[in-house]
């Protein structure tokens, strides 16, 4: 008899325990580099036919063209596909600058540049990306500019992408060179 005023007691101290409490909403402050930087976005420069092939001429004309316009941009780092062209269209910059490079993967989304970016901590730079006719606009997407076409032509060479992030928001100059 003695154990029913227990139970009792212990049920009724159970059933009048209050709830959790609800959760409340965090505000999230976001870090002041993350998805932060400028962003110098090009197509690699004239290339010879083939699969991986070298810069023609042209190219590297181009490639020496680029030096001259981004040596003195402060440029912190670059970003490349792992192939012949877009190496050779940075190499004048890497080389004379002493600057790092990071490969990202040439796909159509843009998702493996901003992965890349994001796992060597770049945020906030200022970095070059060479990519291919079919991955700019995408790379630009992916870094929520909003360029004034859907495609880079076949033979289209001499366009920066200079997109600026920064916690207001993100604008993008394009200029030929």
């Amino acid at each position: 008899m003695r154990i029913l005023p227990i139970l009792l007691s212990l049920l009724l101290f159970v059933a009048c325990k209050p709830g959790r409490p609800a959760r409340q909403p965090v505000l999230v402050s976001e870090d002041t580099t993350f998805l932060t930087g400028t962003f110098y976005v090009i197509r690699h420069a004239e290339r010879n036919p083939g699969p991986d092939s070298t810069l023609t001429i042209a190219g590297e004309e181009r490639a020496g063209a680029l030096y001259r316009l981004l040596k003195d941009s402060g440029l912190n780092k670059i970003y490349i596909t792992p192939y012949k062209r877009s190496v050779a269209t940075a190499d004048s910059l890497r080389i004379h600058l002493h600057l790092d490079t990071c490969f990202y993967a040439a796909d159509t989304s843009g998702e493996s540049f901003i992965y890349q970016v994001t796992r060597h901590e770049d945020w906030g730079k200022r970095i070059l990306v060479v990519g291919h006719s079919n991955t700019i606009i995408p790379i630009l997407h992916s870094l929520r500019a909003r360029p004034h076409t859907d495609s880079i032509g076949e033979n289209e060479y001499d366009r920066l992408f200079i997109v600026r992030k920064n916690k207001d928001g993100t604008t993008l100059k394009e200029i030929c060179y």
